[in-house]
């Protein structure tokens, strides 16, 4: 571990349990329509059943207390044009020495505690499956870890020389002395795994898996092949099925819209209304994933990261502005194919889908899986399936295998 790292023990004071009981006992919420579901957002039984369970019977110190099970740690690190940002991270090692440094970044509306379920199977020391050493930061804006005061902490296309996201995920991996590593992330993980892979692949990022393989629209020019793929479409339920579930989130994604134009003003509903961001962030629960059984005490524990974060519940949101210019250019502005090892897994009910080529266009495709189930939330409501492909891709006979210098992750 870093010297420059220190344990961190979530202790939300008083005060704040108190200020939000206070805000949930004076809650108002709105009618709704007879008979309307989930077709209008979140249906108002769902939210009073929440808000109830918040307020009256929800215990944040229990949370708490299983939380601070976790190693985790905080660090400062220099970000270019930025100064020093206090980084939030959990750091579970192997008892395999040379366990594969792995890191997991998460997304919106995802958290640090996305990979708690991952930790116990991925760090298990086998003769036969290789174990990896996790290490899972909170995003800077996101739980924990302090947020940025300036604009511009972006991805790529906002510092070519020294993308500013990047440099918190790299330089955190490298001052716990992991120079080489391997990465796995969906949503936004997915996203800022792209920006890391063409920065630093192949010097320290030497593979990577994601969840929520999705790239921009194949163009005539660079990519006719899957242009010309498109065609076949009316012959091909998979491509067909995969073109409409791209369409529903193209029609469905009003969520990206607002917080990539006008972060601000849908923040201060979610800073002020614990109701409003358990709304907000709920209705993204439900529906990304596959009929997973989230418990109330689940759902309120995520929301409650979010409320009580360190740079509070706004912060976060400000990522869709910066990755995308205000809405101007899409996320992946700035990126090219990359000869970075890249394995994808395909969770069926994953609503941010496009056809399984197009992951071709992000880097070198040397591992694919097919889940039967499973959804957004892959590391939360398939933890199994996706730990096995992690260790399929990097384990003996893998076609990742031994990617890490002197690291193969077995006992």
């Amino acid at each position: 571990m870093s010297s420059w790292a220190k344990p961190f023990t979530l202790d939300v004071p008083d005060a704040e349990l108190d200020l939000l009981r206070g805000k949930l006992d004076r809650a108002k919420l709105p009618d709704e329509l007879d008979d309307s579901g989930w077709d209008y957002g979140v249906p108002l039984s769902d939210m009073q059943r929440l808000v109830s369970h918040w307020r009256d019977s929800f215990d944040w110190r229990k949370a708490e207390r299983a939380i601070n099970q976790l190693p985790q740690f905080t660090t400062d690190i220099e970000v270019e044009g930025f100064g020093s940002l206090n980084i939030h991270f959990v750091h579970q090692r192997s008892t395999v020495e040379n366990a594969i440094p792995l890191l997991f970044a998460h997304g919106w509306p995802g958290n640090f505690l996305e990979v708690r379920k991952l930790l116990p199977i991925l760090t298990a020391s086998s003769p036969d499956q290789p174990s990896f050493h996790v290490v899972a930061p909170s995003l800077p804006g996101f739980g924990f870890s302090e947020a940025p005061s300036k604009r511009g902490f972006g991805g790529y296309q906002y510092a070519e020389t020294s993308p500013s996201r990047l440099q918190v995920l790299n330089k955190l991996m490298l001052s716990l002395g992991y120079e080489e590593y391997v990465y796995q992330g969906g949503d936004m993980g997915h996203i800022l795994g792209v920006y890391v892979a063409n920065k630093y692949g192949h010097k320290h990022l030497k593979a990577w898996l994601s969840n929520m393989p999705v790239y921009r629209v194949p163009s005539p020019l660079y990519n006719p092949l899957l242009c010309l793929e498109l065609l076949t479409a009316p012959f091909n339920k998979r491509l067909s099925d995969d073109l409409a579930a791209a369409r529903r989130f193209s029609k469905n994604r009003a969520y990206f819209v607002i917080q990539a134009t006008t972060p601000q003003t849908i923040g201060y509903s979610l800073a002020d209304s614990p109701v409003g961001l358990l709304a907000w962030i709920y209705e993204k629960l439900h529906k990304g994933a596959d009929n997973y059984g989230w418990t109330d005490d689940e759902v309120i524990e995520w929301i409650s990261i979010y409320w009580f974060s360190r740079a509070g519940p706004a912060a976060n949101v400000r990522l869709y502005y910066e990755l995308t210019g205000g809405n101007k250019h899409d996320v992946f502005e700035g990126t090219k194919w990359t000869s970075v090892p890249l394995g994808v897994s395909h969770f069926p009910a994953e609503p941010v889908r496009v056809p399984k080529s197009w992951a071709h266009m992000i880097g070198k495709v040397v591992f694919e899986s097919e889940h039967d189930a499973g959804g957004h939330f892959a590391a939360t409501e398939k933890p199994e399936a996706l730990a096995q492909d992690l260790r399929r891709m990097f384990g003996k006979g893998g076609p990742a295998y031994g990617v890490v210098h002197g690291k193969d992750g077995y006992a």
